[in-house]
């Protein structure tokens, strides 16, 4: 039997194979935690692992059902244009599953050789650019070609290396559908926007009907009162020639001439042919200044002066006040512009009106109207000596429908459409109130060189 010595006798063998001899307890617990380190180890990598196999599921599921939801077509291509993924889209519209068409050649999804040259222009020669709203007829699963508008981007790998395209389209018949519908919307807006101007002008020419009615009563009155004297005239005149004709003698006729006034019958005759005259033109113009008024709007671009209008503006609303209404007129004439008048007139009425309704309840209402000229523009400022207006209400005051009269005396449309004739024109229309008290409407406005 063969001995060792001390060194050798630390670890051996016993007489079982494979048990160590000689191994103390530490060491063995030192084994067991680092089995359980690795063991915990590999544990927390299997959970970490379960969570991010989830989150790209998730990430998966994710696209799988924004590409579902699309209705725009999406196709990814290779360099080679071999299809690699397309979208549900495309499937509804070629009548083919994803996987009949993966492999096949994008271009073989367009009507014409035309087409399809085109396409492949866009993905070989251009592979590397953006391509934006291109149409191409696509073949439907009847046959029929299907207009698309397409969109193609290039798609890189890691090392910018091209890869192929990512190809998206839309039909363009909805987009035709979709414009049509925005182009009938803007149409119903324009015919609301005129119906609505249109009322605020009837409104507006209701209110002033007495103050124009008493206008049209002076020039009428006039016109009346020298037809009933003609009237008288012809009578007389008629009389003196039937005795020339008559054969009356000399002395008779001078009797006669000189008791039917005939001398002074001629003499007056042209006076009052001019007043006459001059009273038909004016109610013409009356009338005329009415119809431009009252006339569903269009895009007038014709020569008026603004000074009168706005003199009229004033007439036709200090007629129609139920009490004394002064205003003070501060403008020089002419003030040449180019525009539509009925239209500067509607403004022009309602800022004036606006003036006596803030002024009404006073014992001397008043307005003081002045204009600025300055290279080539005026400024028109309407100041009246009513309450002004509430610091909260200046920021709406052009707002549609706002209005701080009590409900059924006002629309609220007057300022707002005013507002948006003046920037039509070419103008500013504003509001503040003064230092002094009341309100203050400026309208600045370009006007044309004198000729």
């Amino acid at each position: 039997m063969t001995k060792h010595s001390g060194k050798d006798h630390d670890i051996g063998h016993t007489g079982h194979p494979g048990e160590l001899v000689g191994v103390g307890e530490e060491v063995w617990m030192d084994v067991i935690h680092k089995m359980d380190e690795v063991y915990s180890d590999l544990l927390q990598y299997e959970v970490a692992l379960e969570e991010k196999n989830a989150k790209l599921e998730e990430s998966q599921q994710f696209i799988l059902s924004v590409l579902t939801a699309m209705s725009d077509i999406l196709v990814v291509c290779g360099r080679d244009g071999a299809i690699e993924d397309v979208n549900p889209a495309l499937e509804v519209i070629t009548g083919k599953s994803a996987e009949d068409l993966r492999g096949g050649a994008i271009y073989d999804l367009f009507v014409g050789e035309d087409a399809r040259d085109k396409a492949r222009q866009l993905l070989t020669v251009f592979g590397e650019r953006e391509v934006h709203d291109c149409e191409l007829q696509l073949r439907a699963h009847d046959g029929s070609a299907v207009p698309v508008s397409f969109n193609c981007t290039p798609r890189f790998n890691a090392v910018g290396k091209s890869m192929g395209m990512v190809v998206t389209g839309r039909p363009v018949g909805e987009l035709r559908r979709a414009y049509q519908a925005l182009r009938q919307a803007h149409d119903d807006l324009k015919r609301t926007q005129q119906q609505l101007l249109h009322s605020e002008k009837m409104a507006s020419l209701g209110r002033l009907v007495a103050g124009v009615a008493h206008e049209l009563n002076n020039p009428i009155s006039f016109i009346l009162g020298n037809v009933h004297a003609l009237r008288r005239y012809a009578n007389r005149l008629e009389t003196y020639l039937g005795a020339v004709h008559a054969g009356d003698a000399p002395e008779q006729l001078a009797e006669q001439r000189q008791r039917l006034r005939i001398d002074r019958i001629l003499s007056d005759l042209d006076p009052l042919i001019d007043g006459t005259i001059e009273g038909a033109e004016r109610t013409r113009q009356i009338v005329d200044g009415l119809k431009r008024f009252s006339a569903i709007d269009r895009d007038e671009q014709q020569q008026f002066d603004l000074a009168e209008v706005v003199e009229r503006a004033v007439r036709w609303v200090c007629q129609a006040a139920r009490k004394e209404f002064e205003v003070r007129l501060d403008i020089p004439a002419p003030l040449p512009m180019v525009g539509s008048a009925g239209q500067m007139q509607q403004v022009m009425m309602n800022l004036v009106q606006n003036a006596w309704d803030a002024t009404g309840a006073l014992d001397h209402p008043a307005l003081q109207i002045a204009a600025e000229v300055d290279a080539g523009r005026v400024c028109l400022h309407f100041k009246d000596n009513g309450p002004g207006i509430e610091a909260d209400h200046l920021a709406h005051v052009f707002d549609p429908f706002f209005t701080t009269k009590p409900v059924g005396q006002g629309t609220g449309l007057g300022l707002a459409i005013s507002y948006g004739i003046v920037e039509r024109h070419g103008g500013r229309l504003s509001v503040a109130n003064a230092a002094d008290g009341g309100a203050i409407f400026s309208v600045r406005l370009p006007l044309t060189p004198a000729s």
